[in-house]
């Protein structure tokens, strides 16, 4: 009697023990199924639009730098602008209204060099903020955070090209308040249409992919921020003055002609002037768009490429 007992007792106690143990089991199971690997994101644009707004949000939340940025060509604008008025020189020379605007379109492509100058002005506020788009990679090598995004599953490419958008998106939002400027200020804007704005605009995009690529190609190595400095100083101002930004080719040097044949800005001038002012332009459209092209397509390819060899923590 007390054998059956026992028994019965061993025989309840182990099954109770299976059950507990296959009780313990199937959480377990229920836990390694849930566990799935995450899959790994290796598409090229991974990342590329969290690094770029990264950077744009550093300067919208901060606008005395946007207001700082836009001085110089407002400066420009109202002084040097209104100050140098060639219609002045001429009228005072005897010539008629008549004789002043075909001087002036002959020289200028326009009747008004206020209107000619705002355009460069375009252009001058595009190179000078692609120029510092390098600056961002310098600092952010010093302070750590390109280390950061270098352990990422994030592609060089993508650290480049996110350094070189946001400066473009830069450019083009500081250059539409130009434009506003100038107009406010007496720009003709009797030739400007919603087609040949947009068609500026382009013309401006291409022209500060094509540097902005250039300054952070220039600074995938840098670690000071005084070498970067240099350069931008070396490279900004012959970049202006060797353009057609503030006065036509025509009345320059021929040594000198032949640089603002092969500068970019020369060429992203051109264009604008063409579309905004309805002036009489160096080149044809279809060779200023070309030529941009060519120039923002070399310079982001090589870029990119160099990124892959250069850019390392």
């Amino acid at each position: 009697m007390d054998k059956k007992i026992i028994t019965g007792k061993g025989t309840s106690l182990k099954e109770a023990t299976v059950q507990e143990a296959r009780l313990r089991e199937t959480p377990q199971i229920g836990v390694q199924q849930s566990r799935t690997i995450p899959q790994l994101n290796t598409s090229p644009l991974h990342g590329l639009w969290a690094l770029t707004k990264r950077d744009l949000k550093k300067w919208y939340t901060n606008p005395y730098q946007l207001l700082i940025s836009l001085i110089q060509p407002a400066v420009w604008l109202g002084l040097f602008g209104k100050a140098v008025n060639f219609g002045s020189f001429i009228s005072a020379g005897g010539g008629s209204q008549a004789q002043q605007n075909a001087i002036l379109l002959g020289i200028f492509g326009t009747t008004s060099y206020f209107s000619f100058l705002a355009c460069g002005m375009l252009a001058f506020i595009i190179l000078f903020t692609s120029a510092f788009s390098g600056m961002s990679v310098v600092f952010d090598r010093r302070f750590g955070f390109l280390n950061k995004a270098l352990s990422t599953p994030v592609g060089r490419g993508t650290v480049v090209t996110a350094k070189v958008l946001q400066s473009v998106a830069r450019s083009l939002i500081q250059s539409a308040i130009v434009l506003g400027i100038a107009v406010a200020l007496g720009m003709d804007t009797s030739q400007i249409t919603i087609l040949g704005l947009l068609g500026s605009f382009v013309f401006l995009f291409l022209m500060a992919m094509g540097l902005s690529s250039l300054f952070v190609m220039l600074a995938l190595r840098s670690s000071n921020w005084q070498t970067q400095m240099a350069i931008i100083n070396l490279l900004n101002l012959p970049l202006l003055f060797a353009s057609n930004a503030l006065f036509p080719t025509k009345l320059m040097p021929a040594w000198l002609q032949d640089v603002v044949r092969v500068n970019p800005v020369s060429y992203a001038n051109d264009g604008v002037r063409q579309l905004l002012l309805g002036a009489i332009g160096a080149n044809s459209l279809l060779l200023d768009f070309a030529y941009l092209i060519g120039f923002a397509s070399l310079f982001s390819s090589v870029g990119i490429v160099l990124s892959w060899r250069l850019l390392s923590k």
